[in-house]
């Protein structure tokens, strides 16, 4: 059972960030979304995995970041432009991690500077 503070506190922190944002377990299981991520399909109780196609998954940091306890991040190629996407462990909470993806929702280059 997860502590429903860190439930509480993800939605707190991570609720209306305009990209999706991801509260998993090390098992993959995903724990909470934010409202970005339901607008793109994932769900409570889904592996994240299995969420698009394996070639999203390849190169994934969630071990790597679970394992160090330090945060993790790399840039990918998304469509026609790169996302920063990030694996953040939860301090107190070793078997957990915030993902979450820099460019998915929002391209912004294409934003006048």
């Amino acid at each position: 059972m997860i502590d429903p503070n860190v439930l509480d506190a993800f939605q707190l922190m991570w609720g209306n960030f305009p990209e999706p944002a991801t509260l998993v377990h090390k098992s993959r299981e995903v724990i909470a979304v934010n409202a970005a991520c339901k607008s793109i399909g994932r769900v409570v109780g889904m592996n994240c995995a299995t969420h698009g196609g394996p070639e999203a998954h390849r190169g994934c940091l969630a071990n790597q970041a679970l394992s160090t306890q330090q945060p993790a991040f790399k840039k990918v190629k998304f469509g026609d432009r790169e996302i920063i996407s990030y694996w953040l462990p939860v301090d107190g909470y070793p078997e957990l991690f915030v993902h979450f993806g820099v460019g998915t929702m929002i391209d912004y280059d294409a934003i006048s500077k």
